[in-house]
């Protein structure tokens, strides 16, 4: 292996909310007394996800697991103060999700809702005259169906979640440091440690890939390939006159179109994803505002007649570390190299996942298995063997 810096019992490449969650929960671990490297190599996080994403949460899923682990996440975050940090304020907008759907699309969201309901969720099924009546500013006339979640559903701050996750392990003994990891160490089916653009080598045990979009670069330099690259998503953030009726009963709305809209303080917030001919493999971080003015903007008006007058005023972009095989998270240990585990290609879950991914591989670092929800369903041997699980609502 060749000297090395210092030896760790785990290194987690990558410090932000994934990252940060595992070092959290397993530096917390009765049953795990060895030392923690998380390294990071934006430690201002300008450019993460996280940091980036439009920070919500919900439990209308079609996987069972995937609303398990949004339930785990949502009550992690109620109990945020007394379990986390008593000193953060997530802002925490338990306002739901309204999936609606067309003709087209009713049969799936009834069966949606059945899987949800069975698992736990609050989860409301609305006719037409139902969002009607609750949403009077929205047009309903092509609408089949819709369902709300009453409860376990929102938005929150997903910056100051990230920086507890980081500050609370830190204090709890996990060391973070700045660099950029350039290639790890393999002696046989093992990895042995990396190596960080400056020089420094440090050892490990177990070696823990949550490097976000670079998720595929670190999971080559071990000689590994998972099937995941950016993604651009672009936000928008535009402001409508005389819309305080709205802002007051909208929910994270998530059109049949497939564009979302939620208020944002005074404000409204909205995005969609691209065509599938505009959403290539993606680094950059520019703003595509085509993509408001050809898609959003004519979606958000024919939802709501008073969206034809608004502004925006701010947007952005982020990325999404997306998994090409079926847009669910990578989770666990290598098939071959077994102390090389992922926690990769969550596809725009990871933030609200984090809580649930955080918990779970850290048992599986300090047991060698799942003792809550076994999140085994996201193994790895479903990239190898091709075989996707899927998710019918991926937003």
């Amino acid at each position: 292996m060749g000297s090395v810096d210092e030896n760790y019992d785990v290194i987690i490449v990558g410090g932000a909310v994934i990252g940060s969650s595992i070092a959290w929960h397993l530096t917390g671990r009765d049953d795990f007394k060895g030392r923690v490297l998380v390294i990071e190599k934006d430690s201002t996080y300008e450019f993460c996800s996280t940091a980036l994403s439009a920070a919500s949460i919900r439990q209308q899923f079609s996987t069972p697991i995937n609303i398990e682990m949004s339930a785990y996440g949502i009550q992690f975050l109620r109990n945020l103060n007394r379990d986390l940090d008593p000193e953060v304020d997530i802002a925490l907008h338990e306002k739901g999700y309204l999936i609606l759907a067309t003709d087209q699309g009713r049969d799936i969201l009834r069966q949606n809702h059945a899987t949800q309901t069975e698992f736990g969720g609050d989860i409301i099924w609305m006719e037409p005259d139902d969002l009607a009546a609750k949403y009077p500013w929205m047009n309903t006339s092509d609408l089949a169906a819709g369902c709300w979640g009453r409860t376990g559903e929102g938005w929150f701050d997903a910056y100051c979640l990230m920086q507890s996750f980081r500050k609370q392990a830190r204090r709890r003994g996990a060391e973070y440091i700045d660099g950029e990891v350039v290639d790890v160490m393999r002696d046989g089916d093992q990895v042995t440690g990396v190596i960080l653009k400056d020089g420094r080598r440090f050892g490990c045990g177990q070696l823990v890939n949550a490097a976000g979009t670079g998720g595929s670069k670190v999971a080559r330099m071990a000689g590994l390939e998972i099937p995941v690259e950016p993604r651009k998503r672009c936000i928008f953030v535009f402001n409508c006159r005389d819309a305080e009726d709205i802002s007051a009963s909208c929910p994270m709305l998530i059109d049949p179109s497939g564009l979302y809209v939620r208020p944002e303080g005074e404000f409204f917030i909205t995005g969609i994803a691209p065509p599938k001919d505009r959403d290539p493999e993606c680094w950059d971080f520019d703003v595509d505002h085509s993509l408001f003015d050809d898609i959003i903007w004519p979606g958000l008006y024919e939802r709501c007649e008073r969206f034809e007058a608004i502004k925006v005023v701010n947007a952005w972009a982020g990325h999404y570390s997306y998994n090409l095989l079926d847009q669910n998270a990578i989770l666990g240990r290598h098939t071959d190299v077994k102390n090389f585990i992922f926690a990769n290609g969550f596809s725009g879950h990871g933030l609200q996942q984090s809580p649930a991914v955080g918990r779970g591989i850290a048992e599986l670092i300090a047991t060698n298995g799942y003792e809550t929800l076994d999140l085994s369903v996201f193994g790895y041997e479903r990239i190898r063997d091709n075989a996707p699980v899927l998710e019918l609502n991926v937003i």
